[in-house]
């Protein structure tokens, strides 16, 4: 775990865009790509999600059963046909330097839990002289994924299997640790999730720790923060507007836990060319609105902002959304986020956000969440924005001033950013 970070992650994920099947030549791709085009603007992890082990991913559907490869201590280890640079027990070594070479940090994702081959075959661990049989919890499944078993932590042998567990991602360089099947599953898998956190914090080198899927249980926001720097407020997060309104009642039970060290998650950004692994074609089917709507809700609310689309088909606007230094200053600076109202009005429904700026000032963030065709108009009076105003939207970088109310032009699902002082 990662006690240095004063902001929330950016960075980059393959599962929107790849799925189970990422290779390495895709990540590279998409490093460099990073490291040229936005590394200036804040962006800067690159992060390999699920299945990186399996030889024969066909796409983005997991393989239930399938043979994955594992080094001696019943630890997977990355498909050499997949990540050629891992040939020779290099593991993700030479992928993690490289990444590194470009200024940029390198993470991957696990499934927390022991390999259920590793059990079944009673393979060594290392550290200890027990056994993956001995360790595991074979009552403790994923219901979607039949990689893994749990871990029992009351056996001796389990806090050494997850501490040689990190001390390998140590050992290849990795920044970040996305791990699955935890989140939602407290109180039931409490134990597992304080030992590998530990395992995690005691491995020499910071890294990132990242809990899926959502959604996360509210009534154990404290222990999330104490364990881990992020944590997934939704199951997977995709293009559709009935996921991105849900959002604002999400974000809106989590604003007051986001912090210096720890984040709730709102999940990936599902941006430009996504699904590449079924059709190169496919884009998100989000509109230009909605896509706004959702930079300007995580960024208010300090998310972590992970894009999953691949970045080298992104187009003039996609690049927009990822390189206003605005919106990526109100990401940083917010503090003491949070909704002000959802007001309905002619048949529309308006959402307020407000924070203040650690750099002095105020955002204010307002949504249009109806279903309304056309251009709609709300009054934002000052009153609701800390008195009489003058700044800029953050968008347009036009000027504003607020004698006593700000008149405010929205699209349908559309939303508009303000950096306000008092005049």
């Amino acid at each position: 775990m990662n006690n240095n970070l004063l902001t929330a992650p950016m960075g980059w994920n393959s599962w929107d865009c790849y799925g189970a099947a990422v290779d390495e030549e895709t990540v590279r791709r998409n490093a460099e790509f990073m490291a040229k085009n936005l590394k200036q603007y804040g962006w800067e992890y690159i992060v390999v999600d699920i299945q990186w082990s399996n030889p024969t991913a066909p796409n983005h559907e997991y393989q239930p059963f399938t043979e994955l490869c594992m080094d001696e201590f019943s630890r997977l280890v990355p498909a050499e046909n997949r990540f050629p640079s891992s040939k020779g027990d290099k593991g993700f070594a030479p992928l993690a330097e490289y990444v590194h070479s470009l200024g940029l940090k390198f993470g991957i994702h696990i499934m927390r839990g022991i390999p259920r081959q590793a059990v079944h075959r009673n393979t060594a661990l290392k550290g200890t002289d027990r056994t993956a049989r001995e360790i595991a919890k074979t009552d403790s499944i994923c219901h979607w994924n039949t990689d893994m078993y749990g871990v029992d932590p009351q056996k001796e042998g389990a806090k050494a299997y997850y501490d040689s567990l990190f001390a390998l991602y140590a050992e290849w360089g990795v920044d970040f640790v996305k791990v699955d099947d935890i989140a939602r599953e407290l109180p039931h898998e409490e134990a597992e999730l304080v030992m590998l956190s530990e395992s995690l914090r005691s491995c020499g080198r910071d890294m990132i720790l990242s809990l899926s899927p959502g959604p996360a249980l509210i009534e154990k926001a404290e222990l999330y923060k104490q364990t881990a720097n992020m944590w997934r407020i939704t199951d997977d997060f995709w293009d559709k507007w009935e996921l991105l309104y849900a959002m604002f009642e999400r974000t809106e039970k989590w604003c007051i836990h986001s912090g210096a060290g720890h984040w709730p998650d709102a999940d990936m950004l599902p941006i430009g060319p996504i699904l590449q692994d079924y059709d190169k074609s496919i884009r998100t089917k989000f509109t230009k609105p909605e896509q706004i709507t959702m930079m300007t809700l995580w960024s208010i609310f300090r998310s972590p902002l992970i894009i999953g689309g691949e970045m080298t088909g992104f187009d003039d606007f996609t690049m927009s959304l990822l390189t206003n230094s605005d919106i990526i200053a109100m990401h940083h600076n917010s503090r003491h986020s949070r909704p002000v109202y959802r007001r309905f009005e002619d048949g529309n429904e308006y959402i307020l956000w407000t924070s203040v700026s650690s750099e002095g000032g105020y955002y204010a963030a307002i949504f249009n969440a109806g279903d309304n065709d056309g251009e709609t108009e709300i009054d934002l009076e000052a009153a609701e924005i800390y008195g009489n105003v003058c700044g800029k939207e953050l968008w347009s970088g036009e000027s504003v001033n607020g004698n006593g109310s700000i008149k405010v032009s929205l699209e349908k699902h559309g939303a508009k950013a303000f950096y306000l002082y008092k005049a």
